[in-house]
Parts: structure tokens; sequence; C-alpha cells
């Protein structure tokens, strides 16, 4: 296992990932654990990709609870429903926000966040976890972040 990472850093956003997505997957590939999984993931996301804030929460109970993440202090629980997560974690399905301020009922953890994308990962068929990443621009995320973090989150639900 590597514990440092490959990426040209003035390649475009595509050629990011697809150097990313791999070494992610080797990464993780025969580690059990998956705060370690998902602390290395945020880690890695946040370093290749130069995001504002990238982190996990994971469903406990009622509640989606802050796990494993790279940036700024966060919001600790968020309700199902609730902003851009809680909202994920209900509908089961990413969601993409060119500007926060434009979402109805957005959680603002930092006011430094503009642009936001979350993602869902399963476990026997429902959500168990989300993937939040924040920007400090405007308009950051688009169907290319869409395709490759789906992707991640399908490796990121084997080892949930």
């Amino acid at each position: 296992m590597s514990e440092s990472l490959l990426i040209d850093h003035s390649a475009s956003k595509e050629e990011k990932y697809n150097a990313l997505i791999p070494q992610i997957k080797a990464l993780v590939e025969g580690e059990e654990d998956t705060i370690a999984n998902l602390a290395n993931i945020s880690a890695a996301l946040k370093e290749a990709m130069n995001f504002f804030w990238v982190g996990f929460y994971m469903v406990k109970g009622d509640e989606l609870v802050l796990g494993p993440f790279q940036g700024p202090i966060a919001c600790t629980r968020i309700k199902k429903g609730k902003g851009v997560c809680g909202t994920v974690w209900a509908e089961g399905k990413t969601i993409v926000v060119p500007d926060v301020d434009a979402f109805p009922g957005h959680i603002a953890c930092s006011s430094a966040s503009r642009s936001e994308i979350v993602l869902p990962a399963f476990k026997n068929g429902e959500v168990a976890l989300v993937l939040d990443i924040d920007s400090s621009e405007l308009n950051t995320f688009d169907s290319i972040d869409q395709i490759y973090l789906e992707d991640l989150m399908i490796i990121v639900g084997k080892f949930l």
C-alpha cells in the first residue's frame, strides 16, 4: 500500500480523477477498517482535487453523524431530509448544488462554502453514509465529478 499520491496538479479534472480513483482503490484494498479507509479517502480527495471540505456523514439511527473529514470544523449531526446531506440520505441519489445559497434549507456549516456535491453509499440496499464535498467557489461540480465520485462510492460501498 502506498501512502503517497501521484497526481499532476496541472492536469484536467478528468485526468486527475483517472489518476486518483485507481490509487484510492489500491489504498483501501485489503484494509478492513472502515474509519481508516474513509479517513484516507477524505485526505486523498482533498489533496488531489484541492476541495475546500471533504468528509463523510454516517447513518446512525435517525441522524447522519460526522465521520472522517478534511477541512474546517463541521456540523456534527444532520437529520434525514435536512440540508443537502439529509436530502441525499432521504432520496438515495447524488445532488449537485452549484450555489448553496439557492438550495432550500441548506445547512451552512461554513459560510465559505459556495457549491457542493453530496453522494450516497449503500449497504444492503440502504444509504449507509454520504460523501459531502464543498468548494469555496460557485459552480465547481459538474457531470465529470458526479460520474467519477459515483464510481468511488461503489468502491466505498464494498467495504461498508
